[in-house]
Parts: C-alpha cells; sequence; structure tokens
C-alpha cells in the first residue's frame, strides 16, 4: 500500500473532487493526507472527512504591481517548504493536485523530491496551477473532454460517496422510482410530480433569484412544482412572491435559503436549472437530471465552457445570464417537463455522457503512476 498527499483548497470545486478521490484511496487500503490552507474551506472539511491536514501558506500570485508582487518569492519559498514538510512527514510516495493556490507549490515539492505527480482539472478552462503541474507528469486527469492539457485523460469528477452512492442508484431503473416518490413525499407533493430545482449556489444568483420570482406563477399554474433555493440572506421576494400565489397553487412553491441536504433536491428533482461550475454540471449529468445551464456572466469564461460538452451531448441547454428573463425561464421549464419525450431523451443523453465513477478512474490513475 501507497502514501499520498493530496493538494487543492480554497473553493469546493477544489476540495469535493479531493475528498472524494481520498475516499476512493483509503477504501483501497491506501495511506492519505491532505494539504491545504488554515483559511480555505479544506481547514474544516478535511478534519471531518477524517484526514489529516498539513498547512501551506496561501501564495496570492499578483496580477499588477503590488506589495504581494514584492513578497512572492519569501511567500513562494515558505509554501513550497511547508509542502517538502509534508511530503516528508507522511513519506508521500506521491502528491495528487487539483489546482488552486495549494497545489502549485504542492507541484514544486514533489518534483523536487523526485516522486510522482498526478494532476485533476475539474474545468474546462485550466488554471494556472494545473497547467504548470501537467508540465511535469504526464499522469493528468480532466473533468470535460477537449480540457487543454497535455496528455489529458478524461476521468470525469470525483464525486463525493453519498452523491456517488445516489447517482448510481438513480441509474438503476428498479430503484430511481422509489428513491424520487420518497423525496417528493417528503416535501408533501405526489411522487410523480414534475419539479424543477432552482439554485444559484449557497451564495445564490440575482438573475436565477429575479427569474424564478418572475415565472413562479405561471410555472405553478401550469404544474410544475418549483424548489427554490436563493442562496443565505436572498429568500425575500421569493417568499413575497410565494405569499402571493393563489391557495391553491401555493403549495407547489417551496422557498428554502440552501439545503443541508443536497442528495435529497437531486432525488426530488425532474429537471435543474443552475450556475455552470464543474461541480454542478458533473453533478447534474450523474444524476441523468435534465438541466438548464446559466454561466456566470464575468470571470474567464469557464462556466460556459464547463457546460459545453453536456450541451452538445444533449444532456442541457445553455442560457446566457442576460437572456435570463421569467418568459426564457418559463418556457426552459415547459420544454423540459411538459413536452413529450424532451426530458427522457436528455436522461438518455445524461447516461451515455455522465460519468458516475470519477474518484475510482483517478485513484486507479494515481496508483498506475508510481
Amino acid at each position: 500500500m501507497a502514501n499520498f498527499l493530496v493538494a487543492g483548497g480554497g473553493t469546493a470545486g477544489h476540495v469535493n473532487p479531493m475528498l472524494a478521490t481520498a475516499h476512493a484511496l483509503t477504501e483501497r487500503g491506501h495511506s492519505v493526507a491532505a494539504l491545504g490552507t488554515a483559511q480555505g474551506l479544506e481547514a474544516d472539511l478535511v478534519p471531518r472527512a477524517g484526514l489529516t491536514l498539513h498547512e501551506v501558506p496561501k501564495v496570492p500570485l499578483p496580477r499588477r504591481p503590488s506589495g504581494d508582487l514584492l513578497r512572492l518569492p519569501r511567500n513562494w519559498a515558505a509554501a513550497v517548504g511547508a509542502a517538502t514538510r509534508a511530503i516528508e512527514a507522511t513519506a508521500a510516495d506521491a502528491v495528487i493536485g487539483f489546482g488552486g493556490y495549494v497545489s502549485t507549490p504542492a507541484y514544486r515539492a514533489a518534483r523536487k523530491a523526485g516522486i510522482p505527480i498526478i494532476v485533476h482539472e475539474a474545468n474546462a478552462r485550466p488554471g494556472l496551477a494545473n497547467r504548470l503541474g501537467a508540465r511535469w507528469t504526464r499522469h493528468v486527469a480532466v473533468t470535460a473532454p477537449g480540457t487543454p492539457l497535455p496528455h489529458a485523460v478524461v476521468t470525469g469528477l470525483p464525486l463525493l460517496p453519498a452523491v456517488q452512492d445516489l447517482a448510481e442508484a438513480l441509474a438503476d431503473p428498479s430503484a430511481a422510482p422509489a428513491l424520487r416518490a420518497e423525496a417528493r413525499a417528503a416535501l408533501g407533493w405526489a411522487e410523480d410530480a414534475p419539479v424543477l430545482v432552482i439554485t444559484g449556489g449557497s451564495l445564490g444568483a440575482a438573475s436565477l433569484n429575479a427569474a424564478t420570482v418572475g415565472a413562479v406563477a405561471r410555472l405553478v399554474e401550469h404544474g410544475i412544482h418549483v424548489w427554490h433555493l436563493t442562496g443565505r440572506g436572498k429568500a425575500d421576494d421569493a417568499l413575497r412572491a410565494q405569499g402571493d400565489l393563489p391557495a391553491a397553487t401555493r403549495g407547489l412553491y417551496r422557498v428554502d435559503e440552501f439545503s443541508h441536504d443536497m442528495s435529497q433536491v437531486f432525488a426530488a428533482a425532474s429537471a435543474v436549472v443552475c450556475r455552470s461550475g464543474a461541480g454542478a454540471v458533473a453533478e447534474a449529468t450523474a444524476m441523468r437530471l435534465p438541466a438548464v445551464y446559466v454561466p456566470l456572466p464575468h470571470g474567464n469564461g469557464e462556466q460556459a465552457l464547463n457546460a459545453m460538452p453536456a450541451v452538445e451531448a444533449g444532456a442541457a441547454a445553455l442560457v446566457e445570464d442576460s437572456a435570463l428573463t421569467p418568459a426564457a425561464l418559463e418556457q426552459q421549464a415547459e420544454r423540459l417537463l411538459l413536452e413529450a419525450g424532451v426530458a427522457d431523451s436528455m436522461r438518455e443523453a445524461a447516461a451515455r455522457f455522465g460519468i458516475i465513477d470519477g474518484a475510482a478512474r483517478v485513484a486507479t490513475m494515481a496508483e498506475e503512476a508510481l
């Protein structure tokens, strides 16, 4: 058995696939420790997962002249030193990086130590850390086809165990109907209710919330059940819209700021409208959910690129943020949920395109790198 050091942090997009891969490796009898910062999500989630967290200082990479630029050489040396000490303390046989601030010094320390590097890139447009790491290894895993990294092998996104277990259950035609019926019954809805989940993530998305508030009266009038996750502190408009609905249809619109159990949300859903971060796309596809992706309108355009393989496969539709009016949302929802054959066709496309066992695939690549 081998010792692995997994590196990633900052956001759920880096931390969740890291933890999923760590779980797959420990299930195979390997020893796994993690490298992360004291400030990112990993500081909480890694210990919760039962892993030891070795801390590395965050090294900002300034894009314009600043004090951080002057401090970069010292900060970089400190981060590589911390990563080197973690490799030594864990007797790591290999480093597996998932991008972000943490991975860059981890890749450098691994190269200095002469141990294998394995890179996983979640997004269709690679970040700086993984572009660097991929130059130092032939073991490169990517979520989406067409990701521009050398030696890239499509493994899909490693899914956390609870998400993977649900995806596997929903892929089983003998089990899926009962799971969906149970999840909808817990909401007080009929087991065959058409359920549209709309979520902008834990922080919410103003455009999705506004379009939902504007469209919900028409959606529930057509019998569509809407579960709206508004984001923390952003439910007021949705709750007012809920209160304005006629008593006969008010129960078809559920409003929550967020959910502690996204597995229940996925199980209840017939379709989903959401942003197109790599995790959202991978999870919706693995659950075989027809999806409408609304990429973030700013940044480097990676969210639109994340969505495109699923769209091209026929598993999803894409609507630009500026085009997401209430009328556009209503049109997309009715097409997915009320037009005969559309949802079935998209589910079949998701089944062909989606990858459920990404964690196992990355774990196998790591074992083969030794």
